[in-house]
């Protein structure tokens, strides 16, 4: 038998908790995508299959094809919704833009600093592989 060294019961719990984190995170995107999707094919798959019908048989009331285009024009109002209920790194970077969402905490950018970032003017780091990794 080969005997352990102490750090090894400690790697395999930290390698443990690394797992459980990403399949969690997994888990949550799989879902809100799966609401994304979800909602999507219910708001238009009913417009495109009366589109069809539309072409097909000239047998659609023109009511009822205008409610169909509502129904998915409100499909692309709810994704400002869905996107921050599900998504934690969405509504952190929203608040920063957005004074109603914003905590008060959180200090307002201003309109030099922002100006500045988007600019290629101003102080920057060396960007190098070794500083993004």
């Amino acid at each position: 038998q080969v005997p352990r060294a102490p750090s090894q019961p400690l790697a395999s719990t930290e390698s443990r908790r690394f797992t459980n984190k990403h399949s969690k995170k997994a888990l949550k995107a799989s879902l809100t995508l799966g609401i994304l999707l979800g909602m999507f094919f219910v708001a238009w798959l009913p417009f495109f299959v009366t589109n069809v019908a539309q072409a097909v048989c000239d047998c659609v009331p023109a009511g009822f094809f205008d409610v169909l285009t509502w129904l998915g024009y409100c499909n692309s109002t709810m994704n400002p919704i869905i996107y921050p209920l599900f998504m934690r790194d969405f509504k952190r970077a929203m608040g920063k833009f957005l004074p109603c969402c914003r905590r008060s905490a959180e200090p307002r950018p201003s309109a030099i600093s922002l100006s500045m970032r988007n600019s290629n003017s101003g102080p920057r780091a060396a960007t190098s592989l070794k500083n993004v990794l």
